[in-house]
Protein backbone atom coordinates (compact mmCIF):
# COMPACT_ATOMS: atom_id res chain seq x y z
CA UNK A 1 0.00 0.00 0.00
CA UNK A 2 2.64 2.25 0.76
CA UNK A 3 4.73 1.70 -2.26
CA UNK A 4 1.49 2.29 -4.58
CA UNK A 5 0.95 5.71 -2.65
CA UNK A 6 4.80 6.54 -3.42
CA UNK A 7 4.21 5.28 -7.04
CA UNK A 8 1.14 7.69 -7.36
CA UNK A 9 2.62 10.74 -5.75
CA UNK A 10 5.73 10.42 -8.24
CA UNK A 11 2.97 10.24 -11.02
CA UNK A 12 1.46 13.25 -9.65
CA UNK A 13 4.48 15.13 -9.65
CA UNK A 14 5.43 14.37 -12.76
CA UNK A 15 2.00 15.34 -14.11
CA UNK A 16 2.13 18.50 -12.99
CA UNK A 17 5.60 18.91 -13.88
CA UNK A 18 4.92 18.34 -17.94
CA UNK A 19 1.32 20.46 -17.57
CA UNK A 20 3.01 23.34 -16.42
CA UNK A 21 5.93 23.00 -18.98
CA UNK A 22 3.54 22.71 -21.91
CA UNK A 23 0.67 25.20 -20.35
CA UNK A 24 3.63 27.95 -20.83
CA UNK A 25 5.25 27.20 -24.01
CA UNK A 26 2.53 26.59 -25.62
CA UNK A 27 1.32 30.11 -24.58
CA UNK A 28 4.16 31.91 -25.50
CA UNK A 29 4.57 30.10 -29.04
CA UNK A 30 1.17 31.54 -29.85
CA UNK A 31 0.97 34.58 -32.33
CA UNK A 32 1.01 38.11 -30.67
CA UNK A 33 1.07 39.03 -26.86
CA UNK A 34 -1.33 39.89 -23.52
CA UNK A 35 -0.73 43.46 -25.07
CA UNK A 36 -1.83 42.78 -28.37
CA UNK A 37 -5.14 44.92 -29.25
CA UNK A 38 -7.19 45.30 -32.57
CA UNK A 39 -6.47 49.00 -32.10
CA UNK A 40 -2.03 49.06 -31.74
CA UNK A 41 -0.62 50.33 -28.59
CA UNK A 42 2.27 53.24 -28.86
CA UNK A 43 5.18 51.09 -29.24
CA UNK A 44 6.84 53.10 -26.22
CA UNK A 45 3.99 51.36 -23.82
CA UNK A 46 4.30 48.05 -25.12
CA UNK A 47 7.91 48.15 -24.54
CA UNK A 48 7.25 49.55 -21.26
CA UNK A 49 5.11 47.13 -20.04
CA UNK A 50 7.07 44.21 -21.47
CA UNK A 51 9.49 45.28 -18.77
CA UNK A 52 7.49 46.01 -16.09
CA UNK A 53 6.15 42.00 -16.68
CA UNK A 54 9.70 40.79 -18.05
CA UNK A 55 8.21 39.23 -20.98
CA UNK A 56 11.59 40.88 -23.02
CA UNK A 57 13.91 38.23 -21.06
CA UNK A 58 14.60 35.00 -22.87
CA UNK A 59 11.68 32.54 -22.82
CA UNK A 60 13.93 29.74 -20.70
CA UNK A 61 14.28 32.51 -18.03
CA UNK A 62 10.73 33.59 -18.20
CA UNK A 63 10.20 29.80 -17.73
CA UNK A 64 12.28 29.89 -14.63
CA UNK A 65 10.89 31.99 -13.20
CA UNK A 66 7.27 31.53 -13.77
CA UNK A 67 8.82 28.25 -11.60
CA UNK A 68 10.37 29.87 -8.79
CA UNK A 69 6.63 31.91 -8.44
CA UNK A 70 4.93 28.87 -9.07
CA UNK A 71 6.63 26.79 -6.04
CA UNK A 72 5.98 30.09 -3.54
CA UNK A 73 1.80 29.76 -4.78
CA UNK A 74 2.05 33.22 -6.64
CA UNK A 75 0.55 32.44 -10.12
CA UNK A 76 1.34 36.16 -11.07
CA UNK A 77 -0.05 39.31 -12.25
CA UNK A 78 -3.35 39.99 -14.61
CA UNK A 79 -2.17 41.31 -17.17
CA UNK A 80 -5.69 42.45 -18.63
CA UNK A 81 -6.84 43.65 -14.82
CA UNK A 82 -5.23 46.15 -12.90
CA UNK A 83 -3.68 45.56 -10.25
CA UNK A 84 -4.99 42.19 -9.84
CA UNK A 85 -3.49 39.24 -9.50
CA UNK A 86 -4.28 35.53 -10.47
CA UNK A 87 -4.36 34.34 -7.33
CA UNK A 88 -6.83 36.84 -6.46
CA UNK A 89 -8.93 36.14 -9.17
CA UNK A 90 -8.98 32.55 -8.74
CA UNK A 91 -9.95 33.31 -4.99
CA UNK A 92 -12.94 35.45 -6.35
CA UNK A 93 -14.58 32.76 -8.95
CA UNK A 94 -13.35 29.50 -7.79
CA UNK A 95 -15.62 29.43 -4.48
CA UNK A 96 -18.65 30.10 -6.76
CA UNK A 97 -17.87 27.69 -9.18
CA UNK A 98 -17.30 25.20 -6.57
CA UNK A 99 -20.77 25.83 -4.91
CA UNK A 100 -22.85 25.28 -8.72
CA UNK A 101 -20.07 21.86 -8.79
CA UNK A 102 -20.96 20.61 -5.45
CA UNK A 103 -24.70 21.03 -5.72
CA UNK A 104 -24.40 19.53 -9.35
CA UNK A 105 -22.01 16.45 -8.05
CA UNK A 106 -24.82 15.78 -5.49
CA UNK A 107 -27.56 16.40 -7.70
CA UNK A 108 -25.82 13.76 -10.15
CA UNK A 109 -25.33 10.87 -7.64
CA UNK A 110 -28.58 11.78 -6.22
CA UNK A 111 -30.61 11.09 -9.08
CA UNK A 112 -28.52 8.66 -11.07
CA UNK A 113 -27.85 5.87 -8.44
CA UNK A 114 -31.67 5.76 -8.22
CA UNK A 115 -31.93 5.75 -12.00
CA UNK A 116 -29.78 3.21 -12.61
CA UNK A 117 -30.55 0.94 -9.96
CA UNK A 118 -34.02 0.82 -10.52
CA UNK A 119 -33.67 0.42 -14.86
CA UNK A 120 -31.64 -2.40 -13.76
CA UNK A 121 -34.15 -4.30 -11.70
CA UNK A 122 -37.14 -3.57 -13.91
CA UNK A 123 -35.06 -4.76 -16.71
CA UNK A 124 -37.26 -5.30 -20.11
CA UNK A 125 -40.26 -2.90 -18.20
CA UNK A 126 -41.19 0.60 -18.51
CA UNK A 127 -39.52 1.47 -15.91
CA UNK A 128 -35.88 0.31 -17.70
CA UNK A 129 -37.16 1.99 -20.72
CA UNK A 130 -38.20 5.43 -19.48
CA UNK A 131 -35.05 5.76 -17.84
CA UNK A 132 -32.73 4.68 -20.46
CA UNK A 133 -34.30 6.67 -22.69
CA UNK A 134 -33.97 9.78 -20.30
CA UNK A 135 -30.89 8.87 -19.98
CA UNK A 136 -29.83 8.42 -23.82
CA UNK A 137 -31.27 12.00 -24.49
CA UNK A 138 -28.89 13.46 -21.54
CA UNK A 139 -25.60 11.81 -23.01
CA UNK A 140 -26.25 13.31 -26.46
CA UNK A 141 -27.74 16.61 -26.08
CA UNK A 142 -24.76 18.78 -25.25
CA UNK A 143 -25.18 21.26 -21.91
CA UNK A 144 -24.85 24.56 -23.39
CA UNK A 145 -27.76 23.29 -25.59
CA UNK A 146 -30.10 22.03 -22.64
CA UNK A 147 -29.12 25.49 -20.83
CA UNK A 148 -30.39 27.54 -23.93
CA UNK A 149 -33.84 25.37 -23.69
CA UNK A 150 -34.22 25.60 -20.25
CA UNK A 151 -33.25 29.72 -20.26
CA UNK A 152 -36.09 29.97 -22.89
CA UNK A 153 -38.90 27.80 -21.78
CA UNK A 154 -38.25 28.47 -18.05
CA UNK A 155 -36.73 32.10 -17.82
CA UNK A 156 -38.24 33.58 -20.95
CA UNK A 157 -41.43 32.14 -22.08
CA UNK A 158 -42.77 30.76 -18.26
CA UNK A 159 -40.72 33.10 -16.00
CA UNK A 160 -40.31 30.01 -13.46
CA UNK A 161 -37.19 30.30 -12.89
CA UNK A 162 -34.22 33.54 -12.77
CA UNK A 163 -32.47 34.12 -16.40
CA UNK A 164 -29.45 35.85 -14.38
CA UNK A 165 -28.38 33.71 -11.76
CA UNK A 166 -25.80 35.79 -9.99
CA UNK A 167 -24.16 34.70 -7.12
CA UNK A 168 -26.07 31.62 -6.53
CA UNK A 169 -27.04 33.31 -3.10
CA UNK A 170 -30.96 31.74 -3.39
CA UNK A 171 -31.88 28.12 -4.02
CA UNK A 172 -34.14 28.39 -6.98
CA UNK A 173 -30.54 29.93 -8.87
CA UNK A 174 -29.27 26.68 -8.49
CA UNK A 175 -32.19 25.15 -10.57
CA UNK A 176 -31.71 25.45 -14.33
CA UNK A 177 -27.23 25.81 -14.29
CA UNK A 178 -27.69 22.38 -11.82
CA UNK A 179 -29.78 20.65 -14.76
CA UNK A 180 -27.94 21.91 -17.36
CA UNK A 181 -24.76 21.23 -16.16
CA UNK A 182 -25.24 17.62 -15.03
CA UNK A 183 -27.05 16.40 -17.66
CA UNK A 184 -24.66 14.25 -19.34
CA UNK A 185 -22.92 13.27 -15.95
CA UNK A 186 -26.09 12.04 -14.44
CA UNK A 187 -27.13 9.67 -17.87
CA UNK A 188 -23.76 8.60 -17.54
CA UNK A 189 -24.00 7.10 -14.39
CA UNK A 190 -27.24 6.05 -14.24
CA UNK A 191 -25.83 3.85 -17.31
CA UNK A 192 -23.05 2.54 -15.37
CA UNK A 193 -25.13 1.61 -12.49
CA UNK A 194 -27.33 -0.27 -14.55
CA UNK A 195 -24.83 -1.98 -16.72
CA UNK A 196 -23.31 -2.91 -13.61
CA UNK A 197 -26.59 -3.88 -11.32
CA UNK A 198 -27.06 -6.34 -14.20
CA UNK A 199 -23.91 -8.04 -13.71
CA UNK A 200 -23.83 -7.97 -9.69
CA UNK A 201 -27.32 -9.89 -9.63
CA UNK A 202 -26.26 -12.71 -11.72
CA UNK A 203 -23.11 -13.34 -9.57
CA UNK A 204 -23.31 -16.53 -7.43
CA UNK A 205 -22.98 -14.65 -4.41
CA UNK A 206 -26.74 -12.72 -5.20
CA UNK A 207 -28.28 -16.38 -6.08
CA UNK A 208 -26.78 -17.93 -2.43
CA UNK A 209 -27.72 -14.76 -0.54
CA UNK A 210 -31.48 -15.21 -2.35
CA UNK A 211 -31.22 -18.90 -1.79
CA UNK A 212 -30.84 -18.62 1.98
CA UNK A 213 -34.37 -16.41 2.18
CA UNK A 214 -32.90 -13.41 2.51
CA UNK A 215 -35.84 -10.47 1.58
CA UNK A 216 -34.63 -9.36 -2.11
CA UNK A 217 -34.57 -5.66 -0.12
CA UNK A 218 -31.74 -7.48 1.65
CA UNK A 219 -29.86 -9.24 -1.16
CA UNK A 220 -30.11 -5.68 -3.10
CA UNK A 221 -29.12 -3.38 -0.78
CA UNK A 222 -26.77 -5.23 1.97
CA UNK A 223 -25.27 -7.34 -1.02
CA UNK A 224 -25.06 -5.97 -4.47
CA UNK A 225 -25.70 -2.56 -4.20
CA UNK A 226 -22.00 -1.84 -2.61
CA UNK A 227 -20.17 -3.85 -5.51
CA UNK A 228 -22.33 -2.40 -7.95
CA UNK A 229 -21.51 1.14 -7.32
CA UNK A 230 -17.62 0.32 -6.84
CA UNK A 231 -17.49 1.78 -11.09
CA UNK A 232 -19.27 4.92 -9.63
CA UNK A 233 -16.11 5.31 -7.72
CA UNK A 234 -13.80 5.53 -10.64
CA UNK A 235 -15.90 7.99 -12.03
CA UNK A 236 -16.43 10.39 -9.56
CA UNK A 237 -12.31 12.33 -9.87
CA UNK A 238 -13.35 13.33 -13.57
CA UNK A 239 -16.87 13.92 -12.51
CA UNK A 240 -15.83 16.37 -10.33
CA UNK A 241 -13.42 17.62 -12.52
CA UNK A 242 -15.59 17.98 -15.39
CA UNK A 243 -18.21 19.72 -13.54
CA UNK A 244 -16.09 22.10 -12.01
CA UNK A 245 -14.57 22.99 -15.53
CA UNK A 246 -17.66 22.22 -17.26
CA UNK A 247 -19.19 25.07 -15.45
CA UNK A 248 -17.21 27.61 -17.89
CA UNK A 249 -20.01 27.70 -20.62
CA UNK A 250 -22.98 27.33 -18.32
CA UNK A 251 -21.42 30.34 -15.92
CA UNK A 252 -21.71 32.53 -19.43
CA UNK A 253 -24.98 31.30 -20.29
CA UNK A 254 -26.07 32.30 -17.00
CA UNK A 255 -23.81 35.09 -15.94
CA UNK A 256 -22.33 33.53 -13.07
CA UNK A 257 -19.51 35.29 -11.74
CA UNK A 258 -17.27 32.61 -11.34
CA UNK A 259 -14.32 30.90 -12.56
CA UNK A 260 -16.06 30.77 -16.60
CA UNK A 261 -15.96 34.74 -17.16
CA UNK A 262 -12.30 35.27 -15.64
CA UNK A 263 -11.16 31.97 -18.22
CA UNK A 264 -13.52 33.11 -21.08
CA UNK A 265 -12.15 36.76 -20.88
CA UNK A 266 -8.31 35.94 -20.38
CA UNK A 267 -8.70 33.72 -23.69
CA UNK A 268 -10.29 36.54 -26.13
CA UNK A 269 -7.84 38.81 -24.27
CA UNK A 270 -4.67 36.70 -24.25
CA UNK A 271 -4.11 37.64 -20.50
CA UNK A 272 -1.10 34.83 -20.71
CA UNK A 273 -0.93 34.32 -17.09
CA UNK A 274 -4.87 34.06 -16.14
CA UNK A 275 -5.01 31.28 -18.99
CA UNK A 276 -2.20 29.29 -17.16
CA UNK A 277 -2.93 30.02 -13.54
CA UNK A 278 -6.42 28.91 -14.39
CA UNK A 279 -5.30 25.81 -16.26
CA UNK A 280 -2.58 25.10 -13.77
CA UNK A 281 -5.01 25.21 -10.77
CA UNK A 282 -7.86 23.17 -12.51
CA UNK A 283 -5.28 20.40 -13.58
CA UNK A 284 -3.76 20.30 -9.80
CA UNK A 285 -7.01 19.85 -8.99
CA UNK A 286 -8.10 16.71 -11.27
CA UNK A 287 -4.16 15.35 -10.05
CA UNK A 288 -5.35 15.51 -6.65
CA UNK A 289 -9.07 14.25 -7.16
CA UNK A 290 -7.69 11.58 -9.35
CA UNK A 291 -5.34 10.43 -6.07
CA UNK A 292 -7.88 10.82 -3.43
CA UNK A 293 -10.32 8.56 -5.87
CA UNK A 294 -7.61 5.73 -6.55
CA UNK A 295 -7.06 5.29 -2.81
CA UNK A 296 -10.62 5.54 -2.39
CA UNK A 297 -11.01 2.53 -4.89
CA UNK A 298 -8.20 0.31 -3.00
CA UNK A 299 -10.38 1.04 0.10
CA UNK A 300 -13.37 -0.13 -0.96
CA UNK A 301 -12.07 -2.60 -3.69
CA UNK A 302 -11.25 -6.01 -1.89
CA UNK A 303 -9.15 -7.35 -5.17
CA UNK A 304 -7.47 -4.25 -5.81
CA UNK A 305 -6.27 -3.85 -1.57
CA UNK A 306 -5.33 -7.99 -2.39
CA UNK A 307 -2.94 -7.17 -4.89
CA UNK A 308 -1.76 -3.66 -3.13
CA UNK A 309 -1.46 -5.23 0.00
CA UNK A 310 0.86 -8.21 -1.70
CA UNK A 311 2.83 -5.43 -4.21
CA UNK A 312 3.19 -3.56 -1.10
Amino acid sequence: MGRYIIHRVVSMVLTIFFIVTITFFLMHAIPGGPFTREKPLPEAIIKALNEKYHLDDPVWKQYLDYWKDLLRGDLGPSFQLKHRSVNELIGLGFPITAKLGMVSILFTLLLGLPMGIISALRQGKWEDYTTMFIATLGVTIPSFVLATVLIYLFGVVWKIFPVMSSKLTRPIEYVMPVIALSGYSLSFIARLVRSSMLDVIQQDYIRTARAKGLSELRVIYKHALKNAVIPVVTYLGPLAAGLLTGSFVIEKLFSIPGMGGYFVNSVSNRDYTMIMGSTIFYSVLLVVMNFIVDIVYVLVDPRIKLVTVKEG
